[in-house]
């Protein structure tokens, strides 16, 4: 008898790619919820201290909601969202950036343990902040 390891642990990755620099911000966590959608928006606040951030993003449910406003009313006019249109993940640069993580990382992989893939997976973004100019070619953008 094979063993079967029952229910998949399911961790999420959010993120932002900076269109213009093609730096990266991922947080991986068990859920994808607006908590920890608030919690990237923060984190991109905090990484860019001055100046206004532009959100593009599609419209999805846990985008909207009080958590995700409060963010928004404490960075006071810095962080402006813009919703795309429904059903078009080809205007959303990160999403050209997931599939090309999906093939380097996790396409035909199997990991030991959870902790291992999010390893390889915070890993993969690491090595790719290092060469933005390949996130840059990757999404589509050219350098500044």
């Amino acid at each position: 008898m094979i063993p079967t390891p029952g229910q998949p642990k399911r961790h999420y990755g959010l993120g932002a790619v900076n269109y213009h620099t093609g730096e990266t911000v991922v947080i991986i966590r068990k859920r994808k919820r607006r908590l920890e959608v608030a919690e990237l928006l923060q984190a991109l606040v905090e990484k860019h201290p001055t100046g206004t951030l532009y959100v593009a993003w599609d419209n999805a449910s846990t985008h909207q909601d009080d958590e995700v406003e409060a963010v928004v009313r404490a960075a006071a006019g810095r962080l402006v969202l813009l919703y795309l249109p429904t059903y078009s993940p080809w205007l959303n640069p990160i999403e050209m950036l997931w599939r090309h993580f999906r093939r380097e990382v996790t396409h035909c992989e199997l990991f030991e343990t959870v902790k291992v893939l999010i390893e390889a997976s915070y890993d993969f973004f690491r090595r790719y902040n290092q060469t933005p100019e390949m996130v840059l070619s990757i999404i589509g953008a050219h350098s500044s």
